[in-house]
């Protein structure tokens, strides 16, 4: 086992490469609560391997008010406002920007679009957040993206000619799994569950460019401003979730740093502060971190808990899906992030700036240390599940090293020293071109994705398991 961390940046590719070869490229469409972006990937469908094309990341704070005519029908979780109208000109805005940039051509090279928010503290339901994801397919529209770039094919002859020698929709449909992973049975379970999705599916795509073979059984977390991801099983031919995630997670160093008057004392991310992703070396007093974690909770979310970090969950549902639902929160529903603030501004009158940004590291450590003891407490971490990282909030600075060096087992053992770790950027939008291929049937069997670690390519069960279903629905 590989005592090094594994961190996969997607390698860039250039246009005039898509016409060279068997490319299936995908636009990932993310609102977040910090950031919009648009980012094109695509895959090389003969060695399954993603590439970034490029992307176009703008900050949700910056989207335009309100007019007087709109209906407000979400916030990001510092408040700003959003409407149907404003995030259907700010999409449609970065995709265009996007495409003219990388010399690409939204009909001819555009093959579909994967839209995703993670911007759920506006809603009291679940559900709900399908309203923001309307919104995104509206400014893919208004774009001109064609409707059937953004649905799963019901045949081969949907998808463009170059393409259907690559599809398996001849001999399996597409059942809602995803890299061999199934959603819960009741997808009301958090409300940013695709989430979760998309970066499971991620991390997986992300590990053909590795010599990880990261499939069933996993462990995933993106830490963007919210948190999301899965644990998954080793069933076959398709995993089960068993876990789930939900809470606050960016949104912790967030409030660290709006205490400083680095950034705007409302709306500022640690992102606006110049190089703060870079690794920092300074001294870092335990007493910061031990005042910081005593604001933040992580513990399974339980009955009677309709809201958990600020994101709504269906407690009922999990239950029912046999889903154990776990969570990040400062306080209760963030209440302690003004404390937060608080402490940063301590720490940088006593310190420097950069003993702050060194304790955002080892902050962000010890939550994930956290994460998997309540994992592996709940019995849900298995002898080969493997672990994977991704979002701005774990990727960054002196994390992925102090994860890979620091992150132990009940036993005290590294995790590295038996279980596989992942690190991956951008996990979100390769996420969305491993869904693309699968709503669209397009599996590599050669060098497949779904399965568990060791196993063969699960084509053959899938036909089979969907014949019975058939024969007796």
């Amino acid at each position: 086992m590989s005592r090094k961390p594994i961190i996969v940046r997607p390698r860039g590719i250039g246009p005039s490469s898509l016409r060279m070869g068997p490319y299936y490229t995908v636009a990932s469409v993310e609102l977040g609560n910090t950031t919009t972006k648009c980012i094109i990937v695509t895959t090389n469908l003969d060695t399954a391997e993603i590439f970034e094309i490029d992307k176009e990341v703008r900050m949700t704070r910056d989207v335009r008010p309100p007019m007087r005519d709109e209906t407000v029908f979400g916030r990001t979780l510092v408040g700003v406002e959003l409407t149907q109208e404003s995030v259907t000109e700010l999409v449609s805005d970065i995709l265009r920007t996007v495409f003219a940039r990388a010399r690409l051509d939204i009909e001819r090279d555009l093959h579909f679009v994967v839209r995703s928010t993670g911007v759920t503290a506006g809603f009291s339901e679940p559900e709900e957040v399908g309203a923001i994801v309307k919104a995104l397919a509206a400014g893919c529209l208004h774009a001109g993206v064609a409707p059937r770039k953004m649905t799963a094919s019901l045949s081969s002859e949907n998808l463009p000619p170059s393409l259907r020698d690559f599809t398996w929709l001849h001999k399996v449909y597409f059942d809602g799994a995803v890299a061999s992973s199934l959603p819960p049975s009741n997808a009301e379970v958090v409300a940013n569950e695709m989430e979760g999705e998309l970066v499971t599916a991620g991390l997986k795509g992300a590990a053909k460019s590795t010599d990880v073979d990261f499939r069933n059984p996993v462990m995933t977390l993106d830490f963007g401003t919210t948190l999301a991801g899965r644990i998954t099983d080793r069933g076959h031919p398709y995993a089960k979730t068993i876990g789930s995630f939900a809470g606050l997670a960016g949104a912790i160093p967030d409030a660290l740093v709006r205490g400083t008057g680095e950034v705007d004392e409302k709306t500022g991310s640690l992102i606006d502060l110049r190089n703060s992703a870079r690794p920092r070396q300074a001294e870092v007093d335990d007493i910061w971190i031990d005042d910081v974690h005593r604001n933040i909770r992580v513990e399974r979310i339980t009955k009677g808990i309709t809201r958990f970090g600020t994101v709504p969950v269906n407690v009922r549902a999990a239950e029912e899906s046999e889903v154990t639902l776990m969570g990040v929160d400062a306080g209760e529903n963030g209440s302690a992030l003004m404390e937060l603030e608080r402490i940063g501004r301590s720490i940088v009158e006593e310190s420097t700036l950069n003993a702050l940004l060194a304790l955002v590291d080892k902050v962000q450590v010890r939550v994930v240390q956290r994460l998997l003891d309540l994992a592996l407490s709940e019995g849900l971490v298995l002898e080969d599940t493997s672990l994977g990282l991704t979002g701005r909030a774990v990727t960054t600075g002196n994390k992925p090293k102090l994860i890979n060096s620091q992150l132990l087992l009940e036993n005290g053992a590294r995790w590295s020293e038996s279980h596989q770790l992942l690190i991956v950027e951008d996990g979100l939008a390769m996420g969305a071109a491993v869904a693309a291929r699968c709503m669209n049937s397009m599996g590599t069997i050669h060098n497949p994705m779904g399965g568990i670690k060791g196993g063969k390519c699960v084509m053959g069960a899938r036909m089979k398991l969907q014949r019975s279903r058939d024969a007796n629905p």
